[in-house]
Parts: structure tokens; C-alpha cells; sequence
């Protein structure tokens, strides 16, 4: 882990050969001007064929309380990951990060999976698309359940694209649950350079799909990517 007091000389395209080396940033807290260069030991990802979908997760894409969107409003979705809640009390986006990630949105190279209550944002995550490989930067919730729908979505989503890398950066009890392991750095880069040959197609799987589609997709193992 190495820190860049210069955060202004980070660039979007710095960013991006970053990612394309297995490192990624991450600020002290919100009021910390700079960034660290971080490459942990373990790497934390979801392989995309051992995603576990619970039975209430499942009950509750079904039951159609959510709509899921992709790419309707970054701000919010940055805003809502950087707001501290019962389960985080600080958090590393600062505003570096928000100017960074949010000139790769507008490049393509960021998306957001959106998750709406009656037209109001319940939760969602962010994450950088490059080759086939998603990294997952940060998700939150409002509404109970929001962040674990958005993350189903993802998944489903990585699947139809020919994802074959789904990078958590870390592995914690929240992302356990749902099959999240940790990998040595050596294999990891592995994973990652591997990755980099395959073009994924976020937008394969169409904006707005059914829960039937969803949950069709997440229940089919057999063929995709570890």
C-alpha cells in the first residue's frame, strides 16, 4: 500500500492501467485530499458460477417490490455509498474519488446498478467494466434488501455479458454470504491477465430485464467462468 499525497496528478486513464495492474485506490476517509495505492495480499471475488442466491433473495426479486436500473444517476449512487449509515461510520470516497470515477462513468468504463422502491433509490452499487472483468467498488441500501438485489442483478448481468472476473477488492462477511473467497495475489493476477483477453458486454443482458430472467440466469452453473 503506497500513498499518493498528489492526488490531482491521478488521472482517468492512470486509473484505468491501475486496474489493468491489480491496484486500486482508496482514501484515509471523505476529508482526506489523498489516495493509497492499495494491492492486498488476498484478493477478495465472487466466482460467477458459485453465486449464492438464497431462497428469500429469490422471494424477494420475484416479488417485484424492486426495479433495477443501470447507469440512470451515478451521483446518487456515489452519494449514497459515500453516506455513512448504522453499518458505516466513515467512509474512504472522498472527493478525488467522486471526480475520478465520475469522469469514467462518462467514458463507459464505470456502471451502476440502480434499485428503486417507487421511484425512490433504495440502494445500488458502482464498479469499473474493463475487458472481462467488473471491479466492484461500493454499494449501500436505504430499503432492506436493495444492495443484495442490485448485487443479484450484477451477477446475472456479468453472466450474460461473458464476464469472467467479479473483483470485490475484499472479502467481508456481507460479500461471504453470497460466495465470496479470497485468492493469493499470485493467482489473482492470474485471474486478472486472463481477464483482460476477454471483451465483456455490460449491456448484453437488456436494461430493465424480469425477475424471471434474472433468476433463470443466476440458477444456470453449469458453463460460466470460476
Amino acid at each position: 500500500m503506497g500513498r499518493e499525497d498528489d492526488a490531482h496528478l491521478i488521472t482517468p486513464d492512470l486509473l484505468l492501467r491501475a486496474y489493468e495492474a491489480g491496484i486500486f485506490p482508496m482514501a484515509e476517509n471523505a476529508d482526506d485530499p489523498g489516495l493509497y495505492w492499495i494491492e492486498p495480499k488476498e484478493r477478495g471475488i465472487i466466482p460467477l458460477n458459485a453465486f449464492h442466491l438464497s431462497k428469500s433473495l429469490a422471494k424477494t426479486i420475484r416479488s417485484g417490490r424492486f426495479e433495477v436500473r443501470i447507469n440512470r444517476d451515478f451521483d446518487a449512487i456515489i452519494a449514497g455509498c459515500a453516506a455513512e449509515g448504522p453499518d458505516r461510520r466513515q467512509t474512504w470516497i472522498n472527493a478525488r474519488i467522486r471526480s475520478l470515477y465520475g469522469v469514467l462513468f462518462d467514458q463507459g468504463y464505470v456502471h451502476t446498478v440502480e434499485v428503486y422502491t417507487d421511484g425512490y433509490l433504495a440502494g445500488g452499487l458502482y464498479g469499473v467494466s474493463l475487458g472481462g472483468a467488473f471491479f466492484g467498488e461500493s454499494m449501500f441500501h436505504t430499503v432492506r434488501d436493495a444492495s443484495k438485489v442490485a448485487l443479484a442483478y450484477l451477477i446475472a448481468r456479468l453472466k450474460i455479458g461473458g464476464y469472467v472476473l467479479l473483483d470485490t477488492q475484499f472479502v467481508t462477511p456481507h460479500l461471504a454470504q453470497f460466495g465470496a473467497i479470497a485468492v493469493k495475489r499470485s493467482r489473482y493476477r492470474h485471474m486478472l491477465a486472463d481477464a483482460m483477453d476477454v471483451q465483456g458486454d455490460f449491456f448484453a443482458m437488456a436494461d430493465g430485464a424480469t425477475a424471471e430472467t434474472v433468476l433463470d440466469v443466476l440458477a444456470d452453473q453449469r458453463d460460466w467462468p470460476v
